[in-house]
């Protein structure tokens, strides 16, 4: 079996938010949704597709529309092997289709499974926490929630505070909770 070092970013974001999972080359892609969703902190509210050149991979209930040559093809067939099958190869994941999250995931590494390895996808890496949903995609983060959030003076520091539930830090990721969730995948 192969694992892959996956290394997922989002973006456009600056300084950049990204993660480095570990994951089989067997996963299906529609596991791999769940991974992403978890190691980044969404809360999977959303559409989501997994584009590479021509092909997107997208749950079938979502009855997505194919724009000129594109194929839509089942995720919950397609395995990560078979569509990143080498180091550096890459595709596209975008959640949320109104505020267009979009993530590069390259598979950094591909090797062979070491015995120690745990049987589920691993956190090994990464920085920043990940915008909250609805907050109108990279526009909306940094341009509205994160200046209101990030200054107390601001006019809508407490209403922000409220709609999002607390403070939010921006540099700060909890790995080892990340790992406890991908745990109980």
């Amino acid at each position: 079996m192969r694992m892959y070092d996956l290394r997922i970013s989002l973006i456009d974001s600056g300084p950049e938010i990204w993660r480095r999972v570990r994951v089989s080359g067997d996963i299906r892609l529609k596991k791999l949704h769940a991974v992403i969703q978890t190691v980044m902190g969404w809360t999977n509210s959303h559409l989501h597709q997994f584009v590479v050149g021509h092909v997107s991979y997208s749950d079938p209930s979502f009855q997505l529309e194919s724009h000129g040559n594109e194929i839509i093809e089942d995720e919950s067939r397609a395995l990560l092997r078979k569509v990143l099958p080498f180091p550096n190869s890459v595709l596209v994941y975008e959640y949320d289709f109104g505020d267009s999250w979009h993530h590069l995931v390259r598979a950094e590494c591909i090797s062979a499974r070491d015995p120690n390895d745990p049987a589920h996808p691993v956190c090994v890496g990464g920085q920043r926490a990940c915008p909250p949903e609805d907050c109108g995609g990279i526009p909306g983060f940094y341009g509205h929630f994160l200046p209101a959030m990030l200054d107390p003076t601001h006019e809508e520091h407490q209403s922000m505070r409220e709609w999002f539930g607390g403070e939010f830090e921006p540099e700060t990721l909890d790995r080892a909770a990340v790992n406890a969730a991908l745990m109980r995948l």
